[in-house]
């Protein structure tokens, strides 16, 4: 067959797949279709598909489809697509952070960037057509029931839930902009937080220097009493001892301000923006 032959199949077949809601595929999955196309040619089709803004490739041999709706962004929203990446590749993950607080009603952050926590080994950020997916690497995913699943316009992507997310919130608070970022998130996530969420399986999980400050901040900004409560009877239940640490890890350690109950040196002034 002639390459503008084997174009329209490919084309057709992009058509198709798209037709039964699905806008992704893998480049094995392709290769199964066009068993009688050699390697090279195979690649050449994809690169033509892609030169005219119908498919993007998101990683090495894996590939989004662009629905009409789309080609004037030319990419998908991460939330399409992520779970059928996160499948191509074998990872476990969860969506995390601004993005989880959003699907968790935090509306007000409309994140730039998209982020996902997953299992080493690292994973290099997706970066394409003005779509950043930052991947955050850990030795330990969360419990199963720390996540959830949440509906999408093409399956079910997971998520942290409301508590998690505030917990990360605090732990990689450098990477959304700093703490009065956080706390101003958690104030917009906090009506989705259902007490039961601080429950044992959290507490043993989280990383106790975060408890620490989300309870300080819970309690000390924004008037959440109970759910700070809540957190310092968990951890007094499962053993867990306060350390004295500094409120900003970045911050400098001073103990001329302290806070006796979470063991806070309160090393800087949180503004809720």
């Amino acid at each position: 067959m002639d390459s503008e032959t084997n174009y329209k199949r490919l084309e057709h077949w992009i058509e198709e797949y798209q037709s039964k809601g699905r806008l992704s595929f893998s480049l094995n999955e392709l290769r199964q279709h066009f068993r009688q196309d050699s390697e090279t040619g195979l690649k050449q089709l994809l690169e033509r598909v892609s030169d005219n803004g119908k498919v993007v490739s998101v990683f090495k041999g894996y590939y989004i489809i662009i629905p009409p709706q789309y080609s004037s962004k030319g990419i998908l929203p991460a939330a399409m697509f992520i779970d059928g990446l996160m499948k191509f590749l074998e990872r476990k993950y969860y969506v995390a952070l601004l993005n989880a607080a959003a699907l968790h009603g935090a509306s007000h952050q409309q994140p730039q960037e998209y982020f996902v926590i997953t299992e080493y080994p690292v994973l290099r950020a997706t970066n394409k057509k003005g779509l950043k997916i930052n991947y955050i690497s850990t030795r330990q995913l969360p419990p199963e029931t720390l996540i959830e699943k949440k509906k999408t316009e093409t399956g079910y992507i997971t998520v942290s839930n409301a508590m998690l997310t505030a917990i990360d919130l605090i732990n990689y608070e450098k990477k959304i902009g700093g703490l009065n970022r956080a706390t101003t998130i958690i104030n917009e996530l906090i009506e989705s937080i259902r007490p039961k969420e601080i429950n044992e399986i959290l507490i043993n999980y989280a990383s106790v220097s975060s408890l620490q400050r989300l309870g300080y901040i819970l309690e000390e900004k924004l008037n959440r009493n109970d759910l700070a409560e809540k957190i310092n009877k968990q951890c007094k239940k499962a053993g867990i001892k306060f350390y004295l640490i500094p409120l900003k890890a970045s911050g400098k350690k001073s103990k001329d301000v302290l806070n006796e109950k979470w063991k806070l040196m309160i090393n800087t002034e949180i503004e809720i923006d």
